[in-house]
């Protein structure tokens, strides 16, 4: 990807973010999270000169070959894929900026100890299966705010920031908002939640008129097409 190419994404990215948001607030900020899961370090470089600082990854062992390759570059890596309770170590060698998926109780208490081993911390997102649908991943609505309590109280090397969901699977924009909307309200009931991660390539406009505050771009960022 040339680095015009990389602009010229970036650009696109902005303006539907700055369209969407104003209509929320002047005040209302968004921040945007490149996923390169299927780019090159060389990619990730050309997008970061033309201005982008947040990259998500799904996988640990390209998110460790990736940061590894860009070390002299200060960017913020995020954890956004499934984290199996084998891999944990890996990734919390990796510091990541934050993690996206924290999807079960046994994954936090897992996830807490071996931190405390470790003496570290991490910031983590809880991820909310809003949607209802058996191919995702995360607490059901029901159970969200409880278990976000829970992990706080019970769990005290994982430093919540907030909750992650995926917009439904759905050509109707209104089942779309409909998860979006079970999302942030859930959000507005957190105590010290500051993050509302909502919206891909194909929904974050959606996703930011109904409250989200981080978006995670792949294919409109990293795409070659004109």
């Amino acid at each position: 990807m040339t680095k015009q190419q990389a602009i010229l994404n970036l650009d696109k990215v902005i303006t539907k973010t700055e369209f969407s948001r104003l209509q929320v607030s002047d005040h209302h900020i968004v921040q945007t999270v490149a996923i390169s899961k299927y780019s090159t370090p060389e990619d990730i470089a050309v997008l970061y000169e033309a201005g982008q600082r947040a990259f998500g990854e799904n996988k640990i062992q390209d998110l460790k070959e990736k940061s590894q390759a860009l070390e002299e570059l200060p960017i913020q890596w995020h954890f956004v894929g499934s984290l199996q309770k084998n891999k944990i170590n890996n990734l919390i060698d990796l510091s990541p900026t934050l993690m996206h998926s924290l999807d079960s109780l046994e994954l936090a208490l897992e996830l807490d100890k071996k931190l405390l081993a470790k003496g570290k911390k991490m910031s983590c997102l809880l991820q909310i299966n809003s949607a209802n649908e058996d191919t995702k991943s995360g607490f059901t609505p029901d159970e969200a705010i409880d278990m976000y309590n829970k992990i706080k109280s019970e769990c005290p090397n994982i430093r919540l920031k907030g909750v992650m969901s995926i917009g439904a699977h759905s050509e109707d924009r209104k089942i779309i908002e409909a998860s979006f909307k079970t999302t942030k309200n859930i959000f507005d009931k957190l105590e010290d939640a500051t993050i509302c991660s909502m919206g891909m390539s194909g929904d974050f406009d959606i996703a930011i008129l109904n409250g989200s505050n981080m978006i995670r771009v792949g294919s409109a960022l990293f795409s070659e097409v004109k």
